[in-house]
């Protein structure tokens, strides 16, 4: 086939978030032709909106604590091995950041779930953009950068993934044939009706990996932001943290009622408590004038408010849960393999078993920077020789009508929401069954394609999980279940997979 445009690389980048940004970075630097693609421009992704900062641990003493803070938070899912490696090694990329420049916010920020302070922020509540415009600026002119371009297939043989095939805005068929690739593309936020996410977090990469032959976990473990303006704006977790109380549509504060830790109590019990009350009493609101120089501190936050008309000094600003992160994602082990051979992940695409069922907040960005340069690093020691760019024709690509994106986000919010039953998964299953694919290039029709499938991995996997267990709650199962369990998935089927505790094998 004759390709629109065709390139080589070492290692094939898609996505450039602060995953992909980092892991280009780290490739290039150790030599490797770099190709990194993303489908909308370069500053994209969910990086640029991330409030929170970063959690890095403060000094090697407090890395014992941060890891007992995570596992905590991951309530039985996440790994203490896994976490201890990422947190401890994180400590050497905030070193090498501050080497090549970038400049931290003064103090540490304490956010829900965490014992302590340590939370490091840049520019405020920019943290995320503050850091990816960062990187990009780091980026070495020999990286090969291809902007709004939609990797809609790898191309996979008896040998692993050797490249990957994307379309242009114009349906244009392009191919990429790389010696590595690595998965960078971020979360699935677009599943739902209300996200903090942005529009182009519509999943793509675990769908590429199913496609390509990987397992995937816990895709119905999504965590809802507890604090999120009606429009999705995110409210960031660090409000709470500065002295922000939640009140209920009777005038009371009711957080010491779910927990003892009050505001500051992980996620999922602050969605939850927000959830129900906004059920019981029609609404719930952040009291936001409680913080001393509020709009110094926070100004995204603070220009999203007023931009809705609302003055945070004299009202109590409206708010609900709102789809944040995919905890879950492609497996991987603690340097990015994926299962498939040549093929990585890195960043909130995959699942390390850091996150568990639970994210503490600030830990992402985190675990983007450390996987991102394992990967890269892994990958490139892995290398393959690539071929000259010569490519297959790519099988079929298929898409999901424009306008069946609403049904399945209406679908995902009943059905798989913030508290789940088994009644509404069932109807939500029997729902997204029945919408169908067509032949397509149209990116937009693609995206679509993948959130079908990522809704039916969540809802399957909502099912499966017979217990309530971190940001999953089933209202029929409202206790977690005495065996921990990951589910794991593939486009042949489902299955509870084990997992090991105090050395006792333990199945599900």
């Amino acid at each position: 086939m004759s390709f629109h445009e065709a390139y080589e690389a070492d290692l094939l980048v898609v996505g450039s978030g602060v995953a992909g940004s980092y892991a280009a970075l780290a490739a290039a630097e150790l030599g490797a032709r770099v190709v990194m693609i993303t489908k909308r421009g370069l500053l994209s992704g969910s990086t640029p909106w991330a409030q929170g900062g970063i959690a890095f641990p403060v000094g090697r003493e407090d890395v014992g604590q941060h890891v007992a803070d995570t596992v905590k938070a991951g309530r039985g899912l996440s790994d203490p091995e896994v976490a201890r490696e990422l947190l401890d090694e994180s400590l050497d990329h905030l070193s090498s950041l501050i080497k090549k420049g970038m400049k931290f916010d003064p103090g540490l920020a304490r956010e829900g779930g965490h014992s302590r302070a340590r939370v490091m922020h840049a520019g405020g509540d920019r943290s995320g953009l503050f850091l990816l415009n960062f990187l990009h600026q780091h980026l070495p002119s020999r990286i090969k950068i291809l902007e709004n371009r939609f990797v809609f297939r790898l191309a996979v043989d008896d040998n692993g993934v050797h490249g990957a095939y994307f379309v242009d805005d114009s349906k244009r068929v392009g191919a990429i044939s790389a010696g590595a690739t690595l998965l960078a593309t971020g979360g699935s936020g677009q599943l739902f009706e209300v996200t903090t996410n942005p529009s182009e977090a519509t999943g793509d990469g675990v769908a590429l990996a199913l496609m390509a032959g990987c397992v995937v976990r816990d895709m119905e473990l999504l965590q809802f932001h507890p604090t999120a303006l009606l429009d999705g704006t995110l409210v960031s977790e660090a409000c709470r943290g500065e002295g922000a109380k939640l009140i209920n549509a009777a005038g009371e504060p009711f957080m010491a009622r779910y927990d003892s830790e009050a505001e500051l109590a992980p996620r999922d019990v602050v969605a939850r408590a927000v959830y129900s009350e906004i059920k019981r009493t029609g609404g719930v609101f952040i009291d936001l004038s409680l913080i001393d120089d509020f709009a110094e501190k926070f100004p995204t936050v603070s220009a999203s408010i007023e931009a809705l008309g609302l003055d945070f000094r004299s009202e109590l600003v409206p708010i609900a849960p709102a789809a944040h992160y995919q905890m879950g994602g492609i497996r991987t082990d603690s340097e990015g393999r994926t299962g498939v051979g040549r093929l990585y992940a890195a960043g909130e695409v995959g699942s390390t078993g850091l996150q568990g069922a639970n994210r503490l907040a600030s830990n992402s960005l985190l675990e983007a920077l450390v996987m991102g340069a394992r990967s890269a690093a892994c990958a490139t020691k892995d290398l393959e020789p690539t071929s000259r760019v010569g490519l297959d024709e790519p099988d079929s690509a298929k898409g999901v009508p424009k306008a069946k994106r609403s049904e399945i986000q209406r679908i995902m919010s009943q059905s798989c929401s913030v508290i789940r039953s088994g009644h509404d998964l069932e109807a939500g299953l029997g729902a997204i069954s029945s919408i169908t694919h067509s032949p397509s290039l149209d990116p937009y029709e693609l995206e679509n394609s993948n959130l079908l499938l990522l809704a039916t991995c969540a809802i399957q996997g909502a099912l499966e999980r017979e217990e309530s267990r971190g940001s999953h709650y089933r209202s029929d199962f409202p206790e977690p279940s005495e065996v921990v369990f990951h589910v794991e998935q593939t486009m042949d089927g489902i299955k509870g997979v084990g997992i090991k505790r105090d050395g006792i094998k333990k199945t599900g």
